[in-house]
């Protein structure tokens, strides 16, 4: 196992050993949270566009880059809690749409 997936089991244990909530809801919780770090990368995305009148230009491209890191943390973070090998599964998915791109002839999903 890397360094990031070792670095993403520890983020992992810590929050859901404290929910009383059983597991299946604990995901959900997670899923809310992933949802919350989205909205937060369009914040920035607006901020960096000047486009919120009140706040004018609030976030550069870098705190954009800054939210999108948190979203995909907090997404691997999620399929760690959801058990099984996370490393593994990420690997084998990203595989298969690395595989699905290539017969498009896109490298975007």
């Amino acid at each position: 196992m890397n360094e990031t997936w070792q670095n993403i089991n520890l983020h992992a244990s810590h929050p859901s050993s404290a929910s009383s909530l059983p597991i299946e809801q604990q995901w959900l919780v997670q899923t809310v949270k992933l949802q919350e770090e989205c909205g937060e990368v369009a914040e920035a995305v607006i901020g960096a566009l000047g486009e919120n009148p009140r706040k004018g230009f609030s976030h550069t491209w870098d705190d954009v880059r800054a939210e999108v890191c948190d979203v995909i943390v907090t997404g691997m973070v999620m399929l760690a809690r959801m058990g099984g090998d996370p490393a593994w599964f990420f690997d084998e998915h990203l595989r298969t749409v690395t595989n699905r791109a290539a017969l498009k002839g896109d490298r975007t999903s």
